[in-house]
């Protein structure tokens, strides 16, 4: 279950530290705490929300991919798969062991077209690791980054004489993007 909040407090007692969080939807709450189960142990992550992108943004990116695509001659894949070291704050490091790399990347990939990895060397403080930076592929971007995707690919168009939207549509894209539904299914894998 996930449960957005926009404030939180704490307190403590005898039995423990509290953390409270003001809920944006009640009713969700309310459900999980008459399911919760005494003498169970749950986890809880919390982080800033984003919002994910939308379809239409995903559709407009591979709209332009193909016809890039098709002015390079290489498949709209590659072209996707070009950009992705480019859109920054779209990746993770991991320390991999150094006979896991190869089973590390086939791992990671494994069913995304946009997920890749890079090899940074090994780990000064783990002998006999390596650092990876494991991309995640635009299937798990959130709406900034797949502005960011959609801007280098709209650069590129532009410089190849490709007729892209306006920039009015742009922004409306991604004012759109804001309002886009969390857990879309995407239309390609990334």
């Amino acid at each position: 279950m996930r449960i957005q909040f926009d404030s939180a407090r704490w307190a403590q007692d005898d039995k423990g530290f509290w953390l409270s969080i003001r809920v944006k939807s009640p009713a969700q709450a309310k459900q999980f705490l008459s399911d919760m189960q005494d003498k169970k142990l749950y986890d809880a992550e919390i982080k800033l929300h984003r919002e994910r992108r939308s379809l239409d943004a995903n559709a407009y990116f591979w709209e332009l991919a193909g016809k890039l695509a098709a002015k390079l001659r290489i498949s709209p894949d590659e072209v996707y798969r070009q950009y992705i070291p480019d859109v920054a704050d779209n990746y993770v490091i991991q320390p991999v062991r150094e006979d896991m790399i190869e089973r590390w990347d086939k791992i990671w990939c494994n069913g995304h077209l946009g997920r890749m990895t890079d090899d940074l060397g090994p780990c000064r403080r783990t002998p006999g690791y390596h650092n990876i930076r494991c991309y995640l592929g635009s299937s798990d971007y959130d709406s900034c980054q797949m502005s960011r995707l959609i801007d280098l690919i709209v650069d590129d168009c532009k410089a190849q004489g490709i007729e892209t939207k306006t920039p009015e549509e742009i922004a409306q894209m991604e004012a759109e993007y804001a309002q886009a539904d969390k857990g879309v299914q995407h239309t390609k894998s990334g």
